[in-house]
Formats: C-alpha cells, sequence, structure tokens
C-alpha cells in the first residue's frame, strides 16, 4: 500500500467515524430529550414538597411583577430583578425543601415553560399548593 493510499483509507476511516458519532449523538440527543407532556410530568415530579412549590409560585410572580413594572417604566432592569428573585426562589425550594437538582440545569427552556404552566395550574385550582392529594392533575 502506498503512503497515498494509506492517507486516503485513514481519511476515509475517519470520515466514517465521525459520521457514526454523529448518527449516534442525534440518537441520544433525540432519547433524552422528553415529550412536552412527558417533561411535565416529570416537571411535577420534582415538585411534590408543597414548600418548593409555594417559593416557585413566589418566584414566578415576583418575575411576573418584574416584566409589568419594566413595561409601565419602560425599563429592563426590574425584569432583570424579577427574573433573579424568581430563580432565587425556585432553587432555595429545590435545594433546601425538594433535596433535588433543578431541572432548569439541564433543561433550562422547558423548565421555564413547565414553571409557568405550573403558575397556571395553581391559578386555575387543578394543583394544590396546601397538598398533593388536592392536585387534580394526575401524573402519568
Amino acid at each position: 500500500m502506498t503512503n497515498r493510499t494509506a492517507k486516503t483509507n485513514i481519511k476515509t476511516r475517519t470520515q466514517s467515524d465521525s459520521d457514526v458519532a454523529q448518527e449516534a449523538n442525534a440518537d441520544l440527543i433525540a432519547t433524552n430529550t422528553p415529550a412536552p407532556q412527558k417533561f411535565y410530568d416529570f416537571y411535577l415530579a420534582e415538585h411534590q414538597n408543597m414548600a418548593c412549590r409555594r417559593l416557585h409560585f413566589a418566584g414566578s410572580s415576583f418575575g411576573l411583577l418584574g416584566l409589568a413594572k419594566s413595561i409601565k417604566n419602560r425599563s429592563f432592569r426590574p425584569v432583570l430583578k424579577g427574573i433573579a428573585a424568581g430563580y432565587a426562589c425556585a432553587w432555595v425550594g429545590h435545594f433546601f425543601f425538594e433535596k433535588n437538582k433543578p431541572a432548569s440545569f439541564k433543561f433550562p427552556l422547558k423548565s421555564f415553560a413547565s414553571d409557568f404552566r405550573m403558575y397556571g395550574d395553581v391559578l386555575r385550582g387543578k394543583l394544590s399548593l396546601k397538598d398533593t392529594k388536592f392536585d387534580k392533575i394526575k401524573m402519568k
């Protein structure tokens, strides 16, 4: 085998190895990203402690108040303060009460959306801030 043929074989093998790696990564990403309802079920399972759930509700309220104040005052600072207060409340709830890591560390956008979905479910009476036995949403 000539030197040129060996280099071509190595280059082809490297390209095919990288193709295999990309396909494996695509499969890994596809299997580790839960569907929206499954993710929300996972999200609710991570929020069974009432103190954690209440802190999330308070934090989301701070975020919405910051957004409203930002719009009213035409300033970006209140929304930043609201977001910081919201995440601080949520993380305290997870680290001290729920004793788990926030889902926002692995799935920031889905967690953000699920937090407001949970907020809406509390406002509509589907989720309780008193006890999980009063929840009208049953996880699958």
